[in-house]
């Protein structure tokens, strides 16, 4: 251990585009300063989740203190934060944000400047961060650096005066990166006040230890026995550890100003700790807390009921615990006539709902099925009064609205000049709107589009990937909400709304929705004794149909030769038999049929 000197301290975090090497940057820069040894080595290192090593991207930011020996003779501390790169965590890039004084901006030197690049790097200069680009992947045939260090200039308008060439894998630059880090990074501000001022940027749930919160010492000091205390909850509590990410949990005697570590302090709740807190001493208090982080409002919303009814304990007490670690994630309780108990949960985005679903049928082995993902409307009824709805549910009866508001996004698009045609069918086929074309260089242009939410939550990633060959990227903010005609398209199974299936759309894409729906429960719901119909209806209109032959039996089976009319009288009798079966009878739709249309939404 060295001894404290908060001019020898460096905090700085990793910003990039999604796969422009940023993990495996992380990964040579803990190997540099032998933080890990070569045996323990392995790839994304910091990614210690399964599902972050199969999808290649980094989904929680992990915090890791290095000593480095630096070629002026003194060793440093260098505090990291891995952050996410994809658009929906970027609320979480701003939490690791509050933490540093600095950030690495790795540009991959064959794709360059990407979208989410852009907002990346925004957030870095709202918190007047000192930014130090690095134009990774340099290795590569196809790797253009002069072209790359253009566009950070004239794209993003940053200074590339101290740019670092390098490549990770190769291992090139490294020591250059460690070394500009030191001179460009400025060390942590320490508040003369000598109380305990320290931000909690995140936590996670140990089973052993309870609830662990990471922080970042602003002014003060915090050892074990401390008795601190958390200002916004006001909750007090004894420290039982602290330590720090070396890159595992290590515990030391206390953490000074301008370092970087975690508190185990017998916190059993997850509900008792909020991320942007600031943990103060029990008896000498701070006056006034650090700026905290605003109360984030999720962007999609679906619910979440388990496949078995048993398991919803379960379920709660896992979205409890994902909660803890993503303070993003929205949970409220509710209930559905044909799911059962379940909860309604807030999502930043696509990729965000998906990562939580894969987690809790990985980390918690629960079975689940989610209804498809929706946006908040906002509606001015009749009488005036506003409401907001995410759950089709709550739509209120038609004579009684005035107007709908739907939310908007602005959507930042990077593609290559030759797709331009292909990109602008997309938007218009998702009732978007181009409102500016700009020229980054010869061969690539930045498209704005005015896209409505709801359009973009399915498959418009997909989509743009597809009709780009994987070159373009994109990037979205909530911008404003809109006028639009939204209505309840309505799912009737043998006469009976199917809440589940019931969603809100445009009326001009309700007939086609409500046809591929019909069809596809055609195929998924099993044959009845009956006939069974299948409509999409918008209030008391059919607009689709589609009916599930009945399975029937041979009556006549046994009548071989003799009068026609003894047949008929069997016909007779089994159609009177299939009438009161169709008035008495009831479709059970087995849970695999949700989940194979909610998947397939």
């Amino acid at each position: 251990m060295t001894e404290y000197n908060p001019k020898l301290i460096r905090n700085f975090s990793i910003i990039a585009h999604i796969d422009h090497g940023k993990s495996t940057l992380a990964d040579r820069l803990l190997e540099a300063t032998g933080t890990v040894t070569k045996r323990e080595m392995q790839e994304q290192f910091l990614d210690d989740m399964d599902l972050e090593r199969e999808k290649g991207i980094t989904i929680k930011a992990h915090p890791v203190t290095m000593y480095y020996n630096a070629k002026d003779g003194n060793r440093y501390q260098l505090n990291i934060i891995d952050t996410p790169g994809h658009v929906d965590f970027s609320y979480e890039v701003s939490r690791s944000l509050s933490a540093c004084e600095g950030a690495l901006l790795i540009v991959d030197a064959t794709q360059g400047v990407q979208a989410q690049t852009l907002a990346n790097v925004f957030l870095a200069l709202d918190k007047n961060l000192e930014i130090l680009p690095v134009i990774n992947k340099i290795d590569l045939p196809a790797s253009n650096p002069e072209d790359v260090k253009k566009q950070i200039e004239d794209v993003i308008g940053l200074d590339t005066e101290h740019l670092v060439l390098a490549s990770a894998k190769a291992n090139i630059g490294i020591e250059e990166i460690l070394e500009k880090i030191i001179q460009i990074i400025p060390p942590p501000k320490i508040d003369p006040e000598n109380t305990l001022k320290a931000l909690v940027f995140d936590s996670h749930y140990d089973n052993y230890k309870g609830v662990m919160a990471y922080i970042r010492v602003f002014s003060g000091e915090i050892t074990k026995k401390s008795m601190i205390k958390f200002m916004v909850t006001n909750n007090a509590y004894e420290v039982l550890e602290v330590g720090i990410f070396s890159p595992r949990e290590k515990p030391v005697e206390k953490l000074r100003a301008g370092e970087t570590g975690y508190v185990v302090a017998n916190i059993k709740d997850p509900k008792d700790i909020k991320i942007g807190d600031t943990i103060t001493l029990l008896k000498y208090p701070a006056k006034e807390a650090l700026p905290g982080f605003k109360i984030i409002t999720p962007v999609v919303y679906a619910g979440i009921y388990p496949v078995d009814s048993t398991d919803f304990e379960k379920l709660k007490d896992a979205l409890l615990k994902l909660k803890l670690n993503d303070s993003a994630l929205f949970v409220e309780q509710e209930s559905s006539h044909s799911l059962g108990f379940g909860f309604r949960c807030g999502f930043l985005g696509l990729l965000h709902l998906e990562i939580i679903f894969e987690r809790l049928q990985r980390e918690y082995d629960i079975d689940i099925i989610t209804t498809a993902p929706s946006v908040v409307y906002k509606i001015t009824l009749v009488s005036d009064k506003q409401i907001q709805i995410d759950n089709p549910t709550h739509y209120p009866d038609v004579s009684t609205i005035k107007e709908i508001l739907e939310p908007y996004v602005k959507c930042h698009v990077m593609t290559p000049s030759e797709y331009l045609g292909a990109i602008m069918n997309l938007g218009m086929e998702k009732r978007g709107e181009l409102k500016n074309t700009e020229t980054l260089d010869s061969k690539r242009l930045l498209l704005t589009f005015s896209i409505p939410m709801n359009e973009i939550l399915t498959d418009f990633n997909d989509k743009l990937k597809s009709v780009t060959r994987g070159y373009a990227s994109f990037d979205y903010e909530i911008e404003s909400y809109e006028k639009s005609d939204i209505i309840k398209l309505e799912i009737k199974v043998n006469e009976e709304a199917v809440d589940a299936f019931s969603c809100l759309v445009h009326r001009s894409k309700a007939e086609q929705r409500g046809r591929v729906l019909c069809e596809k429960l055609k195929e998924l719901i099993p044959q009845q004794l009956f006939k069974v119909p299948i409509q999409a209806a918008i209030g008391g209109k059919i607009i689709a149909r589609e009916t599930i032959s009945a399975l029937s039996k041979n009556v006549t089976a046994k009548c071989y030769g003799g009068d026609i009319t003894r047949k008929r009288k069997l016909w007779e009798k089994q159609k009177k038999g299939k009438k009161k079966m169709k008035e008495i009878g009831k479709v059970k739709i087995p849970s695999s049929v949700f989940t194979e249309i909610l998947k397939n939404d």
